[in-house]
């Protein structure tokens, strides 16, 4: 059979099916390399992003030892060392290494920057980071944990400005390299929420958005605002009502958290002797702070700020009618931990302690509701004890912290802080006065765990939504 084609000639199709059938092989081996060609493209791609972030940590000079690991959340994750200036005005002081964990999402995702008040606890996601789709990294204070010089701590060069200027060498070193492009927030919780308001005040080009968590600001070694507010929590005006509705119910707590203490100063000894027996089993010494006795005197006297700081409940409280020693010392020791002033535990949080009396401040134990169990204190009980016996003391650098407060109310821009409103530490809260360039959440009902998801819906989303809106206006 034939077919016409143009023209009128006649073609035989049957002589045309060996070529078709070879222009057939011809493509489908070409599909065959392009789809090969492709894979490899992809693999290539793949293997090079997946390594551009370490190609890159290894190409910067003051970056070592860097370790990958697994962190749920994040593509990447990697540990390193990072090589820091002693004293940052003098280089000839010598070097120390801090730690640093960097975990690694998109390049063009936003960057959290975590501050720690201490050591690093955990590297594992934060709030921020999953909120915000974003990259994460965690930095260490200088001079906790393993971030310190060799041949031990020079204290002169433990100050805010110090670690301000570590968190400024990090952070502008990693954005140039890595992240040129992304949005950058700073945070920290309670210390390392301090520790991003320092940051911010010293280098407040940094990065675009801060989010300092819980963090006090107190304007002098003791503030008295800490006292104050302590004395009204778990009172009808500590909850804010007014005096006029001030019901025995609304003043319980605070009463109960009183009264528990004075049932502790009744059976001090009794007391005194369980702890002796606790810390024989557990390892724990009180050479620091004067003895068994005394550190329980001490345990006594911190438990209205432990047991308002985490959020207990006075329903817990044990009944001095009812209750047997055994469940008065288990419960006191439950919430005021004797860890707090055991020996070991002091030394390694000299650094905390070190700051504290010299520019961050602290609180002190007022005696004066039970100087009958105090007859040689003369005065309140304050954290002087703590001070490094190798590290020169200085005056508290009240001009410091005024400075920075002055700041807040005027210059700074797109801070958002949060709050719980049960939290002692929010006695010396940050004060914003009028100064609309930065905001502040407060959940009244919370503790010092207070973070955005214990907000209410509609204030979580405002408070999200503000955080998103400061993004946009400062995305490069």
């Amino acid at each position: 059979m034939s077919y016409g084609l143009l023209g009128g000639d006649r073609f035989n199709l049957s002589a045309f099916f060996p070529i078709l059938q070879a222009e057939r092989e011809i493509i489908l081996i070409m599909k065959k390399i392009a789809g090969t060609l492709t894979l490899l493209l992809w693999f290539t791609v793949a293997v090079f992003a997946g390594n551009g972030v370490l190609e890159k940590l290894k190409q910067i000079p003051e970056i070592s030892d860097i370790k990958e690991k697994k962190v749920d959340g994040f593509r990447e994750y990697y540990e390193f060392w990072f090589e820091q200036p002693i004293n940052h005005s003098d280089v000839s002081k010598g070097m120390f290494r801090q730690k640093v964990f960097l975990g690694h999402k998109k390049t063009d995702a936003p960057v959290v920057a975590e501050l720690q008040g201490y050591q690093i606890g955990s590297g594992a996601e934060g709030e921020l980071s999953a909120l915000f789709e974003a990259n994460q990294l965690t930095i260490e204070h200088r001079f906790f944990d393993q971030s310190v010089p060799e041949g031990g701590i020079p204290w002169e060069y433990l100050t805010i400005k110090q670690a301000a200027a570590d968190h400024h060498n990090i952070i502008q070193t990693i954005r140039k390299t890595i992240y040129p492009s992304s949005a950058w927030i700073s945070t920290g919780i309670s210390k390392g929420g301090q520790a991003a308001i320092f940051h911010r005040y010293f280098y407040p080009d940094d990065v675009e958005v801060s989010v300092p968590y819980v963090a006090p600001l107190n304007l002098s070694y003791v503030d008295p605002r800490l006292e104050k507010f302590l004395d009204k929590l778990g009172t009808a005006k500590g909850n804010g009502l007014s005096e006029l509705f001030a019901w025995d119910d609304l003043n319980s707590s605070h009463w109960a958290v009183r009264d528990f203490q004075l049932l502790c100063f009744k059976n001090q000894d009794t007391l005194a002797s369980r702890l002796q027996k606790m810390a024989e089993k557990a390892g724990y010494t009180y050479e620091i702070v004067g003895g068994v006795k005394r550190a329980l005197q001490l345990i006594v006297l911190e438990y209205p700020f432990a047991f308002w700081q985490w959020g207990n409940s006075a329903a817990a409280i044990p009944d001095e009618e009812s209750a047997d020693i055994v469940e008065i010392f288990n419960y006191l020791v439950a919430v005021s931990t004797p860890q707090f002033f055991e020996d070991e535990y002091i030394v390694r949080m000299q650094p905390f302690f070190y700051m504290a009396l010299t520019e961050t401040g602290m609180y002190d134990y007022n005696i004066k509701p039970f100087k009958k169990y105090f007859s040689d204190d003369k005065k309140n009980i304050d954290f002087s004890f703590t001070m490094p016996e190798n590290a020169k003391k200085k005056p508290f650098n009240a001009e410091q912290m005024r400075a920075i407060s002055k700041w807040l109310q005027t210059d700074a821009e797109k801070i958002l802080f949060i709050y719980g409103g049960s939290d002692p530490w929010y006695a010396t809260g940050v004060d914003l006065k009028t100064n609309w360039k930065s905001r502040k959440y407060v959940k009244s009902d919370m503790s010092h765990t207070c973070r955005i998801k214990d907000f209410d819906p509609v204030s979580r989303e405002d408070l999200i939504n503000t955080l998103k809106e400061w993004l946009r206006e400062t995305k490069r």
